[in-house]
């Protein structure tokens, strides 16, 4: 089989991640496969913040607990040591779905290097608030950005699951 076809039928989300970090040389590969995403008119609007720092990627976490209304204690990301967050420019009226298409290349070059990964969500209730418009100040960036999702990354501390079945109909000819 086709190894691009094989990483598409085989990445699963990973919920549970050893403490282990990702190599920077694989990281920069998957930072550079999510700059290639397709995106509307070739506008580009998504960024992507990479958080390898602990203390940040904690404080990312505990606030994406408290916005999911989890008990204290609980890691919305599963314990992955590396965080990345795409935003997109709210002004390009394609930016949501050029963000989930920086998602899914993500998470795909990910699998194909056998980095787990998981999409997490309340990206954007994050950066809607007081806490993530401080982020991206300190972080030096301006704009009008909408959060898309956080794809946690690392290695998987047990077996992913199997597959679904494909549904039934899930493709029509016409």
């Amino acid at each position: 089989m086709n190894e691009t076809l094989k990483t598409l039928e085989t990445r699963r989300s990973c919920r549970k991640f050893k403490p282990d970090m990702v190599e920077k040389e694989k990281l920069d590969m998957i930072l550079r496969a999510g700059t290639y995403a397709a995106t509307g008119m070739g506008k580009q609007s998504p960024i992507i913040i990479a958080v390898t720092d602990k203390t940040l990627r904690d404080q990312i976490s505990e606030e994406n607990r408290k916005i999911g209304g989890w008990n204290e204690g609980f890691d919305p990301f599963y314990g992955a040591p590396v965080i990345l967050i795409v935003l997109a420019d709210r002004s390009v009226a394609t930016h949501v779905y050029d963000g989930a298409l920086v998602m899914g290349n993500l998470m795909n070059a990910a699998q194909s290097l056998d980095v787990a990964s998981i999409w997490i969500h309340r990206a954007k209730e994050e950066f809607d608030s007081q806490f993530g418009k401080d982020l991206l100040k300190k972080l030096g960036i301006e704009g009008d950005y909408e959060g898309i999702g956080h794809c946690a990354l690392g290695y998987a501390a047990e077996p992913l699951a199997a597959p679904a079945p494909r549904k039934e109909n899930y493709v029509y000819y016409a």
